[in-house]
Formats: C-alpha cells, structure tokens, sequence
C-alpha cells in the first residue's frame, strides 16, 4: 500500500492497516528508523479484559472486549479459527 508525506509532514495510515490493528485516532505509535525504512510501531495500551454477556436483542451470550473495541469482520474471525486447533 501506497501513502503520501502532507506539506506538514503527516502521513495517513491506509483503512485496512488501521482496522487490522485496531488504531483508533489519537493511539500512540512508536517511530523509529530502521535501515533507511520508517518503522511505526503501536505503543500497547492497557489489554482489554473480555467478558461474556447477554446480547439485548437475541437474548443469547456474546463475547465482548468493551465499547472501542476494534470490530473483527468475518474473514478475520475466520482466519483466527482456521489457526484454532
């Protein structure tokens, strides 16, 4: 993936990037260098604790990370089950 350096020295970290990582606006990253590359890092935040809960609309239990928790689409869910053993 491609992106641009703006005339005031910021870059926009492409959608799907973001999404994977889960980096929300205003999320610290670590940069430093690194061979002539620019490596961005995410600094880790506090772990989110899951919990299982009763989903209000189909009365069944779900798992949930909390409010702000990054939204996993179906191909990601998916591939972390492919990897379950």
């Amino acid at each position: 993936m491609q992106t641009k350096v703006s005339t005031k020295g910021q870059v926009v970290l492409p959608g799907p990037l973001r999404e994977q990582l889960g980096l929300k606006p205003g999320d610290p990253l670590d940069a430093k260098l690194e061979g002539g590359s620019i490596v961005l890092t995410p600094k880790h935040r506090r772990r989110r604790k899951a919990r299982i809960v009763v989903d209000p609309r189909t009365g069944l239990a779900v798992l949930t990370a909390g409010p702000g928790a990054p939204v996993l689409k179906n191909k990601q869910v998916k591939g972390i089950l492919s990897e379950f053993p």
